[in-house]
């Protein structure tokens, strides 16, 4: 072999090497470029630990010698199954002390023999199980070599040569040492990439929403697809986050770049996205906040991201975004309108206003938020991809289906054009809360408002047809309006809501949270949360801009919820 094919074959071989991120798929091109040009065997052999998750980086070369070894991939000259018995892949073995491979791996050298005499192959042979090896080594000369990176030993390959060959030269050890080199590269990479879709995988389940809130008014479906199908996360994020007042807050995003680093940043923004929307501020200022932290956070935390707000009373949605794409409103009548959002500059860049607008929601109308990997195309203006996506979903009679069929449909759809980024698709069908399930006062900050409380509590139960939740209702009502005209200085607002559950709000001006407590025996406070916290279904506080809501929720009886909500009564006159 002249220098010009050894280079030749150098070349070729090590682009076949490096061309898979598994370790299997490595091995087996490793082995398959050294039969029959420099071998008529040969073995490749990757410490077992190699392929348990969460195995720790491979030991020192002198330690790993005496590890247990995987036969990953062999290949010969004979017949496909010749071998197949007395060298089986995927066995697990040791290298005996006495043996050359042992030898390799304690010392990080190649060893060559130009035969293998009586005591190596009885060596050999003893720590064998599977069937009688001397066949392979008789008269036969014989070439290991360890599989080395970042100095430390991953395994070996074991190569033989019959009697009617030559003996392994100076050349032929350095070229399959500079092969195993590139093989070792590639097995220690793919054992990385692993660790790295371990740890991938790991965060996943708390990286995206798994199950969008049961809201009152809203029925939500979502979609995620990653761009790299053995990646389960990436930098595409979405949320549904509940607010005071039956309001639901919808949040989709898209970090720039792809992998672990994006789904970290996104980890980072998503938890920041739901601390502040338990604040209730406004869609704008949600944004002007995360954009702040982000900068706080590093230059590299960019990212698109729109927050829309969605009141199923007042039947409005209020939408702020930062460079995010629009999304698409289907009408109830088929009609697919483009959202005209503000534009804004993504998180992350820092001194750009950012707007809100608010559109007008008919009940049985559809939201669908999505991500550019939806509309995305190589040689494609992103308008007329968006206008495909509307068409789309027109020809799907969108109002028709419910909002998982229209996900599945949106997604089959793109997924065989666009593969290349992650998808994050989400349609929230709006339907509203009928105003007769609402009950709504403003009442003055006194002591005698306690028993009004109670009286309007009392008669709008019995309009609903839930005079069985009236008891247990009004005391925890009285407790909440107990708290808040001790320190509110305006009115306060009482609100009860009937949907899937008995919802009770009271509002007030001030700012202070009330703590839960085990109250002693002789303490004269403290008792009221801690009635809310055992008899009610659900229960929170949360800060708005002028102040707080503090809420509870009760379960509504079989009967007595579905006669309340097929036959709704006007609301109580003293609304």
């Amino acid at each position: 072999m002249d220098l010009r094919d050894q280079l030749w074959f150098l070349n070729e071989a090590t682009t076949q090497i490096g061309a898979s991120l598994d370790t299997v798929a490595t091995a087996e091109s490793f082995a398959g470029a050294l039969v029959p040009r420099l071998a008529d065997f040969a073995s490749v052999h990757v410490l077992d630990a190699l392929f348990v998750d969460g195995a720790p980086a491979p030991p020192a070369p002198r330690t790993t010698a005496a590890s247990p070894l995987r036969r990953v991939a062999v290949a010969h000259d004979e017949s496909p199954a010749f071998w197949r018995d007395i060298v089986p892949e995927g066995a697990v073995h040791l290298m005996h002390p006495a043996g050359p491979g042992y030898e390799a791996m304690a010392t990080g050298e190649p060893v060559c023999l130009d035969r293998i005499d009586d005591l190596h192959k009885v060596a050999m042979s003893r720590t064998h199980h599977t069937g009688d090896l001397r066949p392979l080594l008789e008269d036969r000369a014989y070439l290991v070599v360890p599989l080395l990176v970042r100095g430390r030993v991953l395994g070996c390959v074991t190569l033989t040569r019959r009697p009617s060959r030559p003996t392994f030269d100076d050349v032929d050890v350095l070229t399959v040492c500079q092969l195993a080199t590139q093989a070792a590269l590639g097995i220690d990479n793919a054992r990385l990439y692993r660790v790295q879709q371990a740890a991938i995988a790991n965060l996943q389940p708390g990286m995206l929403s798994a199950t969008p809130p049961s809201l009152a008014g809203v029925e939500l479906a979502h979609r995620y697809l990653p761009g790299n199908p053995s990646v389960e996360v990436g930098g595409d994020w979405f949320d549904t986050i509940a607010l005071p007042g039956s309001r639901i807050a919808i949040v989709i995003g898209d970090v720039l770049g792809h992998g672990a680093r994006s789904a970290a940043i996104m980890g980072h923004l998503r938890a920041a996205v739901q601390t502040l929307a338990a604040l209730d501020l406004p869609p704008d200022q949600i944004l002007r906040q995360l954009d702040n932290l982000a900068q706080r956070l590093g230059d590299d935390h960019l990212a698109t991201c729109l927050y829309a707000v969605y009141d199923p009373i007042a039947r409005c949605c209020v939408l702020a975004n930062a460079g995010h794409l629009p999304p698409l409103l289907v009408r109830h009548d088929g009609r697919v309108e483009r959202v005209e959002v503000p534009s804004g500059a993504p998180i992350g860049v820092g001194g750009v206003a950012f707007d809100t607008v608010e559109i007008t929601i008919r009940d049985g109308d559809t939201l669908v938020f999505y991500t550019d990997g939806l509309v995305d195309g190589r040689g494609h203006d992103l308008d007329e991809r968006i206008g495909v996506l509307g068409d789309r979903l027109r020809a799907l009679d969108a109002p028709a289906s419910s909002p998982e069929t229209l996900c599945d449909a949106v997604i089959a759809t793109a997924a065989r054009e666009t593969a290349e980024d992650d998808i994050v698709v989400v349609a929230a069908r709006l339907g509203g809360i009928p105003t007769q399930n609402v009950a709504n006062w403003l009442l003055a900050a006194q002591p005698v408002t306690v028993t009004r409380a109670r009286r309007l509590v009392e008669q709008t139960l019995a309009g609903w047809g839930l005079s069985a939740l009236g008891e247990v209702a009004q005391l925890l009502a009285t407790e909440l309006i107990t708290n808040a005209i001790r320190y509110a200085t305006r009115p306060i607002e009482l609100r009860l809501l009937r949907a899937g559950t008995l919802l009770c709000e009271v509002r007030d001006d001030d700012h202070y949270l009330p703590i839960l407590r085990e109250a002693g025996g002789l303490d004269e406070k403290g008792r009221g949360l801690f009635l809310v916290s055992r008899l009610a279904r659900r229960w929170g506080v949360s800060r708005t801009t002028h102040g707080k809501v503090v809420w509870f929720e009760l379960e509504l009886g079989a009967e007595e919820g579905r006669a309340g909500l097929e036959h709704p009564r006007v609301q109580s006159p003293y609304r």
